[in-house]
């Protein structure tokens, strides 16, 4: 067994309030921050309209108000008080503006705040250290990845794709033992997934998404508007690489002239091409092609991305995982890597410089316990 295999396996909280701006996912892991030892309970704290909006509001934005600040802490701090037995949290916060390229990235939130309110220890900025030492500050799941490709018993590489407001894909070779080590893993972001469909329902139909795909299954997806967005700049770049929410946002605007299922169907099938142009990427071709995020409950991209890439496409249920709660997760088995000391992201998975472990700990006052 490795040194740091023999660290002590804790119990961490994790939470996750992503791009697609439903609400923050809480989930349960013990780990010794390099093996997966078992999975907890989860919960889930929606927001309301009201509250998506807030958040619509300040998208973008370099510093949030102190209502907005105020509503995700107060919303961590209830979906957190719903389970127990957690020695430790990794809060991600919410980001509102993502520009690595300008050595910056912003996750509203305050860690300081959460771990008064709650009494435990919380990890929190994750992607700063990153970002100022040249990385991307994102995806941040892969060291996460890596662990459940060695957890399911995986021989050969396998890829974890995140379907969550932007996608995400973690190609993995589980016989490389540290996630850190050159050739273990190749992330980064795909392109647009749920976002521009999610914001077009809205703008159309007043509704969250497009349930199973089922308006999207109706249309017929404009394969001129798929083809111009595959020539934006970012499918040219060598990954590792992410992207901003919005950063496809004259996709969406190209297909708002078509009816409400072609443009449904337009932008699926333009998330589904993103993925298979991600594939391209892979150092060796995956055995399997494992999914996660809301976007897997969509039949239609589904389909639309199984259609495209050479490898089975699964739903990660598939291995008795919950792609619901995987990204949470994530972050509670990143929370004790950085109280360990080890490295949350690497050149292949970042683009960062050198390993490093981001993340800021805050320590509750015990004198005012």
């Amino acid at each position: 067994m490795s040194r740091q295999g023999k660290k002590s396996p804790i119990w961490a909280a994790g939470c996750m309030s992503g791009t697609s701006l439903d609400g923050v996912d809480v989930a349960l892991l013990n780990t010794d921050g390099v093996e997966i030892f078992d999975f907890g309970e989860s919960t889930f704290r929606g927001y309301s309209e009201t509250e998506q909006e807030m958040f619509r509001a300040e998208l973008g934005t370099w510093q949030a108000s102190h209502e907005l600040t105020e509503l995700i802490e107060t919303a961590h701090a209830e979906a957190l008080s719903g389970l127990e037995g957690f020695e430790l949290i990794g809060f991600h916060g919410q980001t509102l503006n993502h520009a690595p390229d300008e050595g910056r990235t912003y996750q509203a939130g305050d860690g300081a705040v959460l771990a008064e309110v709650t009494g435990v220890p919380v990890v929190w900025d994750f992607r700063s250290a990153d970002v100022e030492m040249g990385g991307q500050g994102a995806p941040l799941a892969p060291f996460y990845h890596h662990a459940l490709a060695r957890y399911i018993g995986a021989e050969a590489p396998v890829a974890f794709l995140n379907l969550g407001g932007v996608g995400n894909l973690t190609w993995v070779d589980p016989s490389v033992e540290d996630p850190a080590a050159p050739g273990a893993l190749l992330a980064f972001d795909t392109g647009p997934a749920n976002a521009p469909v999610n914001d077009l329902m809205r703008a159309r139909r007043g509704e969250t998404h497009d349930a199973d795909g089922a308006l999207a299954a109706k249309g017929v997806p404009d394969m001129e508007i798929v083809a111009k967005g595959l020539e934006h700049p970012y499918f040219y770049k060598m990954p590792p690489k992410s992207l901003d929410r919005n950063d496809f946002h004259g996709v969406l605007e190209a297909a708002l002239p078509l009816s409400d299922a072609d443009a449904a169907a337009t932008l699926t099938a333009f998330a589904a091409a993103s993925v298979a142009r991600a594939m391209d990427h892979c150092p060796e071709p995956p055995t399997a092609l494992y999914v996660t995020g809301g976007g897997r409950h969509n039949a239609t991209l589904m389909a639309m991305i199984a259609a495209g890439v050479d490898c089975p496409v699964l739903p990660v249920e598939e291995v008795a995982l919950d792609g619901d709660m995987l990204e949470a997760q994530a972050f509670a088995y990143l929370a004790v890597r950085v109280i360990y000391g080890m490295p949350t992201s690497a050149p292949m998975t970042t683009g960062v410089r050198a390993a490093i472990g981001g993340g800021r700990i805050s320590r509750p006052d015990l004198a005012k316990a």
